[in-house]
């Protein structure tokens, strides 16, 4: 890949992310408490699944 090409990409890239960030815009405090539910929620049940796992694994390994 020349400079060139990876410029050319570079430049794309950028262009790329100003577009997002306009296009983008603030949640209100209805949509931002949604998000942090939703992400909280998220948080628990991936601990929760993690936890269940090592207590399956725990149990198996002091059964042997």
């Amino acid at each position: 890949m020349t400079i060139s090409q990876k410029l050319t990409g570079f430049k794309a890239f950028l262009t790329e992310c100003r577009r997002v960030l306009k296009v983008t815009k603030k949640p209100n405090k209805d949509e931002f408490r949604t998000i942090v539910k939703v992400s909280g929620l998220g948080i628990l049940a991936i601990g929760l699944i993690g936890f269940i796992l090592q207590m399956i694994r725990n149990y198996l390994v002091l059964r042997k």
